[in-house]
């Protein structure tokens, strides 16, 4: 079937029922649809698609990958909300000449001091209006707050979120949602393949025997791909006060080719370790050297 909302609940029953069920990506299913698009068509077009021998096809998520997928999204909005939030009380004390601080924190003592202040122009309901616009942003900021909480609890409790953590830019966040995502990398034949799977491989335009490479692809999970490229970035800054074998190649990485072209780079490389680490089982090594091609 199409990997569609739902479709991971009907597999996982349909495996309970014996069957072996197997997920598309509707992308792959659409060449495959003959003549208009209806019911009839789109089931033949799922049984040809099925049958060819270099389908991709989607593992089927657990109930509980589900879940820890359902708390990155839910973070994902509140942060996207208080952020939207914080901008609205920004925007209305500038419409009475208040300045205010960038940060969380600053934001709301500023807030505070603005309604203790009867001297300011703030009339009474633009003040009530700021307390509720205040109270919604500390509420929101509580709730990422506990969705935080949440998932460091239970990367605590998996040993392969434990295992991913000890990469350099791989922290809570990503380490939870990879593990949600991928499930069993055991289904990737190698790292470069669920590097491809997340978007992070180099966009080819290839033809006439003339190899192109253009940036990367960006398939995938785009929240994903920005939690690995953010932790590079992270790791990248204080590469140059280590010493072993992966910061010193992340170095002269970013003075050959540039602060982003690195971090992406550095994704790259964690994306394929995380592979190694969650299919094989093994921990991170940083002095680890790879085979040659």
């Amino acid at each position: 079937m199409e990997a569609c909302g739902g479709a991971h609940h009907w597999a996982r029953l349909a495996a309970r029922l014996g069957h072996r069920p197997v997920l598309m990506s509707a992308q792959f299913v659409v060449p495959y649809v003959k003549s208009n698009k209806n019911d009839v068509n789109d089931a033949d077009a799922i049984v040809e698609a099925s049958t060819r021998p270099g389908m991709r096809f989607v593992p089927v998520k657990s109930a509980l990958q589900e879940h820890v997928q359902q708390l990155h999204r839910a973070r994902q909005m509140a942060v996207r909300n208080r952020t939207a939030q914080g901008n609205q009380v920004h925007g209305f004390l500038l419409e009475y000449g208040i300045e205010s601080p960038r940060g969380k924190a600053a934001l709301l003592r500023r807030l505070a001091e603005v309604l203790e202040d009867a001297e300011n122009e703030l009339p009474v309901g633009g003040r009530a209006l700021l307390r509720e616009l205040g109270d919604e942003f500390r509420r929101l900021d509580e709730r990422v707050a506990t969705f935080d909480a949440q998932l460091a609890g239970m990367a605590r409790q998996t040993p392969a979120c434990r295992r991913l953590m000890e990469i350099p830019g791989i922290g809570v966040l990503t380490a939870t949602a990879l593990v949600a995502a991928v499930g069993d990398a055991a289904e990737f034949r190698n790292g470069r393949e669920m590097s491809a799977w997340l978007g992070l491989v180099p966009r080819q335009r290839s033809t006439g025997g003339r190899p192109t490479l253009l940036g990367i692809s960006k398939r995938g999970d785009r929240y994903l791909r920005t939690l690995l490229i953010h932790g590079a970035r992270a790791a990248l800054r204080v590469a140059s006060r280590r010493s072993d074998r992966r910061s010193r190649w992340a170095v002269a990485t970013r003075d050959r080719r540039g602060e982003n072209i690195a971090a992406v780079a550095l994704a790259n490389k964690n994306a394929r370790t995380a592979w190694a680490v969650l299919a094989r089982g093994a921990t991170f090594d940083p002095a680890h050297a790879g085979r040659a091609a």
